[in-house]
């Protein structure tokens, strides 16, 4: 397993914000963990994202910073997040 940090805009680690190579139900790929809050998984094989099913519930709707960092994880915007959760291409489960 091996674990980053997420780099900002202007090139510099950003605290509490993770990327962590790893394996998910025997897939590899790389998970985005904000804080101690495991956000989304991306397998390397293709297969459908997974989105923890808490994702746009509680504190981490209101937090700027994770939010952020989860759409630069996902190169896409939370509108286009839902959609894709909407129209089944992710997958949403309990990655807590």
């Amino acid at each position: 397993m091996k674990v980053k940090n997420m780099i900002s805009d202007n090139g510099n680690k950003v605290p509490n914000q993770f990327i962590i190579n790893g394996i998910h139900k025997g897939q590899e790929g790389n998970y985005f963990q904000s804080y101690n809050y495991v956000c989304a998984f991306i397998p390397s094989s293709g297969a459908s994202v997974i989105i923890d099913e808490k994702w746009n519930t509680g504190k981490l709707n209101r937090s700027k910073t994770t939010g952020k960092y989860r759409n630069k994880f996902l190169n896409e915007t939370k509108k286009e997040t839902q959609q894709k959760i909407n129209s089944g291409v992710y997958i949403l489960t309990n990655l807590n």
